[in-house]
């Protein structure tokens, strides 16, 4: 027993089980669908292998415009981001200046809120006669800067552009979690020694502090890079259509019968691999070097003075503009209908969208679909999760990085090519089983047309794994097995050992996973939008999509979902952050 646990040569009969069934959700829940889409997009009416649909993609100057678009996109996105995390990561890490704790907080505040729900507002902001305009001395002429189409540069849309910048600065904080996990974990001693033998602070940056961290740097620009790629809400919500996500969303309708949405987001998934490839050997290089810290203390130098000054001015300065999409949330949805026009800030404000939301029909009904979905799937995924953790950490099961890998693979795939293959399985049972999948039948839960909840919970849990995972295994590596032994040499049960001792030791490390899964999962965009087809079955982002489409106040409704969205997914994110401190990066790690 106490060989087993601390790592003996054979393992448990238990932990070959338990491993069993999570390979087994694996190959259903995530491997499946992927395949699916894969098989859908490369076959024929009669099952036989085709490159046609491939061939019609590239050969239709929309469908290429749009590959073409989500790419730049995806580029601008990913240096914008790392361009504003970098100087930020190394500011909070290394150097103490007024305000550096209240600021590294503050930092994290645009995870609070997807780009896709901070467009609602900024397209007030960004309209002919908006904020913008009048801020710039526009006046009565005004610039339509979503509607307005200008080529920079001979090939960058001015619009495509625009919804850049609003995803940088909503998704930097995933980029800079990884970048001051990284900077932690490097030796201060061998800046240190580079500097004694007289290399200047940019050499030591160049030669030794940037090398070490290119794990955090390329885990950083992967997640941020994939996302951007496929993320779907924010070109949406723009109203800009020729971009790869957008053309497949499109295109929802025809997946019966049509096998060229299918033949798109295989494109989509093998160009994300592609990035991702190319990211990793331009960036996951010399990875080994980084990964060991030394024993040295590293000491924050103190900026003081005008240095003080000015890195406490920078950084409030990129709070500043993180929170603009936030901050015209909050303005459109106590703004009276029609008010903000021609005019820096609302003429006039009123509470009466937050009491409209209580009595619309699409509001509550959401905001309860959306705790019950996120709610099961965080419970389902911190079962899992779990399970994963100890065979990882505590079990001789062979093929760890296997495990590992599948664990993280979520991070990987975009959002928008799992939930497309959900539907893809949905289409194919109801297609092979129409009786058993139809409105009375037994199956009918895997219908996403007549009850999407359970692909839509097992597509939540399947994406906030890693959470789970990265979270449980830290809390795990920090937690000596002696005290696991000790019980069991007394003579517990190994369910006692786990429920009496482990879990109440990594309890912090779960909770801050689950409130991480849970709120992410309440804000999901592309399952939302892509599986949930009927009204009383929407979540909060697909009511808020729906609202924004309505005459009169829904945009101003929809708003006033997105500040209660907005609010509690702060609570979670401030909760977690409070738990796990620096260890927020694993979190984001693919």
């Amino acid at each position: 027993m106490a060989a087993e646990s601390s790592g003996g040569p054979t393992a448990r009969p238990s932990h070959w089980l338990m491993a069993a069934g999570i390979y087994c959700f694996f190959a259903v829940f995530l491997i499946w669908p992927i395949l699916q889409i894969v098989y859908t997009g490369f076959a024929d009416k009669q099952g036989h292998f085709t490159t046609e649909y491939l061939r019609l993609i590239f050969t239709d100057p929309t469908l290429v415009a749009g590959l073409r678009n989500a790419t730049i996109l995806s580029i601008c996105v990913t240096t914008l981001t790392a361009l504003i995390a970098l100087p930020l990561a190394i500011l909070t890490t290394k150097y103490e200046f007024p305000g550096r704790k209240l600021l590294s907080g503050l930092l994290l505040i645009p995870l609070i809120l997807p780009p896709f729900v901070g467009a609602i507002g900024m397209r007030l902001v960004l309209g002919r006669f908006g904020p913008l305009s009048q801020l710039l001395g526009l006046g009565d002429v005004g610039f339509d800067w979503l509607g307005s189409s200008t080529m920079l540069l001979g090939f960058l849309d001015s619009r495509l552009l625009g919804i850049a910048c609003i995803q940088a600065l909503g998704l930097y904080p995933i980029m800079l979690v990884n970048l001051q996990a990284a900077l932690a974990n490097i030796d201060p001693a061998m800046e240190q020694a580079a500097a004694n033998l007289g290399a200047s602070r940019w050499r030591v940056f160049r030669k030794i502090t940037l090398p070490l961290m290119r794990p955090g740097l390329f885990a950083g620009c992967t997640l941020v890079l994939i996302w951007s790629f496929t993320e779907l809400g924010t070109p949406l919500m723009f109203d800009f259509y020729v971009i790869t996500p957008v053309q497949v969303f499109k295109q929802i309708t025809e997946v019966s019968d049509n096998p060229l949405p299918y033949a798109l987001v295989v494109v989509m998934l093998l160009a994300s691999t592609g990035l991702y490839l190319i990211g990793k050997l331009v960036l996951g290089r010399q990875q080994a070097a980084a990964t060991t810290k030394g024993g040295t203390a590293s000491a924050l130098k103190v900026l003081s003075g005008w240095r003080g000054a000015a890195a406490t001015a920078a950084i409030s300065g990129v709070f500043c503009l993180a929170v603009v999409p936030h901050l015209s949330v909050v303005l459109t949805s106590i703004s009276t209908t029609g008010a903000w026009y021609k005019s820096l800030l609302p003429a006039s404000l009123t509470s009466a969208h937050f009491v409209d939301a209580l009595s619309n029909n699409l509001v509550l009904p959401s905001i309860r679909n959306s705790l019950q979905y996120a709610s099961i799937a965080t419970v389902l995924a911190s079962i899992i999760g779990l399970g994963i953790a100890i065979l990882l950490v505590r079990s001789r099961i062979p093929g760890k990085g296997v495990l590992d890998a599948l664990a993280m693979l979520p991070l990987a795939v975009p959002g928008l090519v799992l939930a497309f293959g959900y539907l893809s399985i949905s289409v194919l049972l109801r297609a092979k089983f129409p009786e058993q999948t139809g409105v009375n039948g037994s199956l009918k839960f895997l219908n996403v047309q007549e009850y999407p909840v359970v692909l839509l919970i097992l597509s939540y849990a399947a994406r906030r794994l890693p959470y789970i995972v990265r979270s449980a295994v830290a809390g795990l590596q920090q937690t000596p097995v002696d005290l696991e032994l000790a019980a069991a040499n007394l003579g517990a049960r190994r369910s006692t050992v786990l429920f009496r001792i482990t879990v109440p030791l990594i309890l912090a490390n779960l909770i801050a996973g689950a409130l991480l899964a849970f709120s992410f999962a309440m804000l999901e965009v592309s399952d939302s939008l892509i599986l949930v087809q009927r009204a009383e079955f929407y979540p909060i982002t697909k009511a808020i999509w729906e609202l924004t489409g309505g005459l009169g106040d829904g945009m101003y409704i929809a708003s006033a979902l997105g500040v209660w969205a907005m609010v509690l997914l702060a609570l979670t994110i401030l909760a977690s952050n409070e738990l796990l401190g620096k260890r927020m990066g694993a979190m984001f790690r693919a």
